[in-house]
């Protein structure tokens, strides 16, 4: 049952139930030029070829979609369009009465560049691009398009609310530039009558448009060619937000770009939808927060509005659902002008860390994955701790088999000579890993440190600085704490003690980066009914960089407005940290 507090929480926001349920539609249909056939080579073996016949004399209006093998002779081809053709207009004829119903005769060819083809030549031969096709099928002729701009799926949210962002939940394209393309919104009352909305990849629904159904209506193109227009209606009408969230607060800070020295970073665990979608979840973890709230279609609305509107410059995220990556965060935002990276963890989780910078201050130049269990035994760094930690074959074990993974990211400012080396971690949560926590941090700082003094002694005309953030799980009395802001842990630091049976010994860290924590050691990062403290950092390199602004986090009073975190007006159990930074002089 939905606690008192959120059935008139409900009530009062108009947000339906039906929002938790994966309730989207596909492409509701293509609208075809008459004179067009569309084809697209899959491969080097198949290719996909549509075209749309229309005899009002037989009655026929019949898209016709064919898979065939590029090694086919044409007329092999033909004789399968005109196979396709006879069977839906015997089928046409059998359904009329005191008629004909003998299948008319169909008078099918294929030329190029107004030659008429051998038939007897392969399909790979004859479907090139830049060659004039024409495909005739009886009085009917059709410009063959090769490599066609193509909609494969388009389909809009479960999920839509007034004030918060609706883009394509769904779209899969080949051939097609999303910059050049076409896009345009829609809005009716009752699916009949549509009135236009909008235009562009994103469409920002107000309160006018509460009650509507959404139309989008996209035409895709490249540089040469358009293909054929692709529809998708939603199945959901736009629904009232859940009033003013505490992140719609901060962004008061965030309003504009900063610019000149100065860069802002964002570190931001966004709670994967693969810890959200159980009965576990929402019966133990977060019973407090009602269901609609943890379904990934309503929490994704309130994660891109949050982001986009602290206008950073760089981006790292934790617990990043592929999907999420694929479908929501990297279209929208590299529309929004941003570029984007996803690394999944070890084992190839279905979650991983992002990295975005905005391409107007930062160019990404590369990126890499650091799975720690498989550094640990290969790399010349790491040869004193693996030889300690084999003298326990319990602690290895547990090592060994952790997925605990860093993405290293170089970024290098377009306006200066400046690079940064950006390090997004998350680490392994379990209560009882204390150990485990500090030698991967330990192995993180050192792996960065050993990069970045590389990368200073091969770009000697610029400056090479370090950021390292993520969720840590890890307190500010812990360890990688002090490892990083002092330079060293010693080898009886508490936390190598976390398990007995894995117990740490002789191993100790030290460092010579001079970093800080751009926020400070807030009282929260992470709240939850069950536990709340600081676990997520933005460490800085202080020889380079310094702080200019932090964006101020939500009062405890907005925490437990609903309980905890995540809520109807938090998508994530972690809370973002936001922070300007600027090159020393």
């Amino acid at each position: 049952m939905v606690p008192f507090r959120f059935r008139n929480l409900l009530l009062n926001f108009n947000i339906s139930r039906h929002m938790v349920i994966e309730n989207t539609r596909y492409i509701h249909k293509y609208i075809f030029k008459m004179d067009k056939a569309y084809l697209r080579h899959l491969d080097d073996e198949t290719f996909d070829f549509t075209f749309k016949y229309v005899n009002e004399e037989l009655k026929v209006n019949r898209q016709f979609n064919l898979s065939r093998k590029s090694s086919e002779t044409v007329e092999a081809f033909l004789q399968r369009v005109s196979a396709n053709l006879e069977k839906v207009i015997s089928k046409k004829n059998k359904k009329k009465k005191d008629t004909d119903t003998s299948t008319p005769h169909l008078n099918i060819s294929l030329t190029v560049n107004n030659d008429d083809v051998d038939k007897s030549m392969f399909c790979y031969e004859i479907f090139r691009e830049r060659s004039q096709i024409s495909l005739r099928i009886n009085e009917t002729t059709y410009h063959v398009i090769v490599n066609s701009p193509w909609i494969y799926a388009l389909a809009l949210p479960a999920c839509m609310m007034a004030d918060f962002p609706v883009y394509p939940s769904k779209y899969d394209t080949t051939y097609t530039d999303k910059d050049k393309s076409q896009f345009l919104w829609s809005k009716s009352k009752n699916k009949q009558t549509w009135v236009h909305a909008g235009e562009g990849y994103i469409f920002h629904p107000t309160t006018e448009d509460i009650g509507h159904y959404l139309k989008l209506s996209c035409l895709p193109r490249n540089d040469r060619l358009e293909g054929p227009v692709a529809e998708a209606i939603s199945s959901c009408v736009v629904e009232a937000g859940p009033g003013e969230c505490p992140f719609e607060r901060r962004h008061a800070f965030t309003k504009s770009r900063v610019e000149e020295k100065e860069f802002r970073v964002v570190t931001y665990n966004i709670l994967a939808d693969l810890y959200c979608d159980s009965d576990y979840t929402r019966q133990v973890l977060f019973p407090y927060c009602p269901p609609f709230a943890l379904s990934i279609d309503y929490r994704k609305e309130l994660i891109l509005k949050e982001i986009i509107g602290y206008n950073a410059d760089m981006i790292a995220l934790q617990e990043v659902d592929r999907k999420v990556f694929k479908y929501d965060l990297e279209p929208t935002l590299s529309q929004l002008g941003y570029d984007g990276t996803l690394t999944t963890k070890g084992e190839e989780v279905a979650e991983g860390l992002a990295f975005f910078t905005f391409k107007k201050r930062f160019n990404l130049l590369r990126s890499a994955k650091i799975v720690f269990a498989e550094q640990l035994p290969k790399n010349p760094l790491y040869s004193s701790i693996w030889c300690e930690v084999q003298k326990n074959e319990q602690l290895m074990t547990r090592v060994l088999n952790r997925s605990t993974t860093m993405q290293v990211n170089l970024v290098i400012s377009v306006e200066h000579d400046e690079m940064i080396l950006v390090g997004n971690i998350h680490m392994y949560f379990h209560p009882d890993a204390d150990h485990i926590r500090l030698l991967h941090g330990g192995m993180a700082i050192l792996y960065l440190e050993d990069l970045v003094k590389k990368l200073r002694k091969e770009n000697t005309d610029k400056r090479v600085s370090l950021i390292l953030c993520g969720d840590f799980n890890s307190t500010p009395d812990c360890g990688i704490y002090k490892l990083y802001t002092t330079g060293d842990v010693s080898k009886d630091c508490i936390d190598y003690q976390s398990n007995k049976e894995e117990a740490i010994q002789n191993i100790e860290f030290k460092q010579e980066l001079k970093l800080n924590s751009a926020c400070g050691t807030p009282q929260y990062t992470n709240f939850t009914a069950g536990f709340a403290n600081c676990l997520d950092y933005i460490y800085y390199d202080t020889d380079n960089l310094q702080v200019s602004q932090v964006v101020p986090l939500p009062s405890q009073e907005e925490l437990t407005q609903n309980v905890a975190l995540p809520s109807v007006v938090f998508p994530s159990d972690h809370i973002a940290l936001i922070s300007d930074l600027k090159w020393n002089q």
